[in-house]
């Protein structure tokens, strides 16, 4: 069994509520239909909360880095760990600014970029499918840090990142 990763108890209030459905399908509008390159990899957002997100990508011809292992490509695996980490702070974002109306709150995120990416790849990413998991560690008034998870489907870990997005 791996460890996948977990949320803190002492959690924000705002991390603590829900997010309303307007929110969620303009945040999804977004990262699945506005980020093209989000559709290219396949990305799918299947959980959208303030104190982490998930995410997934279905194994396709297009993706295959190894031909001989019918390998995910480790470019893919980077791309999907820095989309989902950039989600993440969204999100959080989003729940910071719970007094906001939710069209107000997904016009923050226009100047969000990536300042630092590391993964780790630790095991060959075979599979049909993958779950990539990402939550906030810290939101600053102009830097969040993230983590984030890409597992196989057997959940096991087939990579770790961590990540840095400026958010002003």
């Amino acid at each position: 069994m791996s460890k996948s990763i977990s949320h803190s108890p002492a959690a924000p209030a705002y991390e603590q509520r829900e997010f309303e459905p307007e929110f969620i399908a303009g945040l999804k509008a977004i990262f699945e239909e506005k980020i093209v390159f989000n559709q290219v990899l396949g990305l799918k957002i299947t959980s959208l909360r303030p104190d982490g997100v998930t995410g997934r990508i279905d194994m396709k011809p297009d993706l295959v880095g190894h031909y001989a292992y019918n390998r995910i490509h480790g470019g893919v695996i980077s791309a999907g760990l820095d989309a989902m980490g950039g989600l993440a702070v969204m999100a959080a974002i989003g729940a910071k600014h719970l007094d906001e109306p939710p069209d107000q709150r997904l016009h923050r995120f226009a100047k969000l970029g990536t300042i630092d990416l590391r993964i780790d790849y630790l095991r060959p990413g075979i599979g049909s499918h993958f779950e990539l998991r990402a939550n906030v560690l810290r939101l600053g008034s102009r830097v969040a840090s993230t983590r984030m998870e890409f597992l196989g489907p057997d959940g096991q870990i087939m990579s770790a990142g961590a990540a840095a997005y400026i958010v002003s």
